[in-house]
């Protein structure tokens, strides 16, 4: 039985990850690929529309999120990778700490039903602390096996780079990411036929801060490993995470806006 862990982690700037030292992703890219790209112009580079169009396989076009606040959303009809997992009688999971990912906040949630939610609040207790707490659970409930797909989100990156900048603080709170995510693939490392998927949603102006198309605001990135998934750089997007992960279930995928990586 195929597995899928999709990581996203807010706010990288490309630059900055690769000077980072990042062993865990490195291990994804050279077992399969890293690409990056632009950003949609069709919304500013916020949080909000890009997490929406990964989760969603659509473009703000279609689901509706433009900004931060999801009001007027159309997740009803664009529903999110883990919910059409859900109904096709797949096990989810979500591990998630910013606010409208998970609850009813500024019109949320954008990931709607999983099996099992893992939520903390990284505004109330800051995402450093948060993000540890969502990984912990992570790494209890994939060890055990009990679920297909799941998304893990970490926020601290984002965070950092808002109150001081893209300087040292925020290269550490990349590289501790990196420390989380092999946490998790270290506790799933007896799954079966796993594809690993690690995103983010764009990157930040020098002193932080983003929503517009400078250079490194508007970049961002994906690297994958897994069956199927291709081992060279390949022409990817947002759009294209959602496809994938429900393509290696055998699930169409045909109406979506993205492809599955390799497709383009």
């Amino acid at each position: 039985m195929p597995h899928v862990i999709v990581f996203g982690v807010d706010g990288v700037r490309l630059d900055t990850l690769a000077a980072a030292h990042t062993p865990n992703i490195d291990k994804i890219t050279d077992t399969g690929f890293f690409s990056s790209f632009e950003v949609s112009a069709s919304a500013p580079t916020l949080s909000g529309p890009c997490w929406t169009t990964v989760a969603t396989g659509m473009w703000p076009e279609a689901h509706g999120v433009f900004g931060n606040t999801f009001t007027g959303h159309r997740l009803a009809v664009f529903p999110d990778f883990l919910t059409l997992a859900k109904r096709r009688g797949l096990r989810t999971y979500a591990a998630l700490t910013w606010a409208p990912l998970a609850t009813g906040s500024y019109g949320g949630p954008l990931f709607t039903d999983p099996t099992r939610l893992s939520y903390a609040d990284g505004e109330a207790l800051g995402h450093a602390e948060a993000d540890q707490l969502v990984v912990d659970d992570a790494a209890r409930a994939l060890a055990e096996g009990a679920y297909d797909a799941a998304f893990v989100y970490i926020g601290a990156p984002d965070e950092v780079a808002h109150a001081v900048g893209t300087g040292p603080e925020y290269l550490a709170a990349i590289e501790r990411a990196d420390i989380q995510i092999g946490q998790v693939l270290d506790a799933a490392a007896q799954l079966e036929d796993l594809t690993v998927i690690v995103v983010t949603d764009h990157g930040h102006r020098d002193e932080g801060g983003h929503g517009g198309r400078t250079t490194w605001e508007k970049q961002a990135w994906i690297a994958a490993s897994g069956p199927g998934v291709p081992t060279t750089a390949t022409e990817v997007c947002h759009a294209d995470v959602a496809p994938h992960v429900l393509a290696v279930f055998g699930l169409d995928v045909s109406t979506m806006a993205g492809v599955p990586f390799g497709r383009r």
